[in-house]
């Protein structure tokens, strides 16, 4: 039961992903209102997220189905109810263990946040979470007893380290050094303070180009509809650089998303929420060996630490565009700090990334299952 493809969001991939690595799988699609499917078929049944009845119904057919252990996907705007609070009437029904993956871990979370996240937890054989210091932010902050948070990184895909140049040519970017952020546009992830920088890059390499891959979040388009990427090609234009900022307006496939990081020579996210805990687009492209550069919040400080990145201040772009501008002029540099980042991130890699789900699935499992050569089935549940 999570967002699931068809539709379009980073843990609809992240629970693909996760279920393809780990096998035996079925999976419970949660269903905005208006995103309906058609779902492929490892979808057994679909839970409209909005519909409270659903969530019970679907917890009794899987306490049914044989399954044994439940994964649920937890990020609080993807359950129906006030803060998602829809989840807790699924976990009090369901009769199988359950193992919950937390996507985001406020520090300062509202009253609703705190008790549906703690009930989350309390109900499940284990938790998962992608760093260190969500993991400690669950012991101070929510009273979890840290011996039931286990720490599991973000899955990436299994990429070669390669030459950019040598990838550029298949994306139109020839003799250009290409700085890439990607996923779903929208508000809050600083991609201003990046085109602010460059006209400073410009200046040091009149090849830049700087490309921001992705569609636009599907809520913010129901809202607005594209009033933010316009304002953003405004803002390119305004500085006189838009010939260097590309918007690709594409939810791209992971083959292509691949490509696109290959012929990357530096990454950069500039979020301005230093509270975030988890970033796929930062993992994505430690995997893919970038020269990274963000700035420090929790998961970047994480990730990035021991020269395997470069880290700036939030909200100033003189600081970016300082960053940037070395990278630019170093390609040595860059080659180095993205190697360290590639090495760090082989244990990242999908395939081990599984191989850990399973050994928690099986550890939650209900006690028939033979825990020293099965791979349990379970279904994927939540956001």
């Amino acid at each position: 039961m999570s967002t699931y493809a068809p539709q379009r969001c980073g843990i609809a991939t992240f629970t693909d992903d996760l279920a393809t690595a780990v096998g035996g799988r079925e999976i419970v699609a949660l269903q905005p209102a208006d995103r309906p499917g058609p779902y492929p078929a490892e979808v057994r049944h679909v839970i409209r997220r909005d519909v409270r009845t659903d969530y019970v119904t679907a917890a009794l057919a899987l306490n049914a189905s044989g399954i044994d252990a439940v994964s649920i996907q937890h990020e609080y705007g993807i359950w129906g109810g006030e803060d998602g609070a829809y989840v807790l009437d699924f976990v009090r029904a369901l009769r199988v263990p359950a193992v919950a993956t937390l996507h985001t871990v406020l520090r300062e979370p509202s009253s609703s946040q705190r008790r549906i996240l703690t009930q989350l937890v309390d109900s499940a054989e284990a938790t998962v979470v992608m760093s260190q210091t969500a993991a400690s932010l669950l012991a101070y902050a929510y009273n979890v007893d840290p011996s039931r948070v286990q720490v599991v990184a973000h899955g990436v895909p299994h990429l070669p380290l390669v030459t950019p140049d040598s990838v550029k040519p298949r994306l139109g970017l020839r003799g250009k050094t290409v700085i890439l952020s990607f996923g779903l546009l929208g508000q809050g992830k600083g991609y201003e303070s990046a085109i602010a920088a460059m006209p400073a890059i410009l200046r040091a390499d009149p090849s830049a180009t700087y490309v921001v891959l992705g569609a636009t979040h599907p809520d913010l388009l129901r809202r607005e509809g594209e009033a933010y990427r316009r304002r953003l090609e405004t803002m390119a234009a305004d500085l006189g650089v838009t010939d260097h900022v590309q918007l690709v307006d594409r939810f791209v496939s992971r083959g292509e998303l691949g490509i696109w990081l290959e012929a990357a020579d530096i990454f950069v996210t500039p979020y301005p929420n230093l509270d975030q805990i988890v970033s796929g687009t930062l993992s994505y492209a430690m995997g893919a060996g970038k020269a990274i550069v963000s700035t420090p919040y929790a998961y970047a400080l994480e990730r990035l630490a021991d020269g395997r990145g470069k880290l700036v201040a939030a909200g100033s772009t003189a600081a970016l565009a300082d960053a940037l501008v070395e990278l630019v002029k170093d390609p040595a540099l860059r080659a180095r700090l993205g190697r360290r980042a590639y090495e760090y991130s082989r244990g990242m890699i999908w395939p081990e990334v599984g191989e850990q789900y399973r050994r928690i699935f099986a550890r939650a499992a209900r006690p028939t299952v033979n825990l020293a050569t099965a791979i349990p089935r379970f279904a994927a549940i939540g956001g």
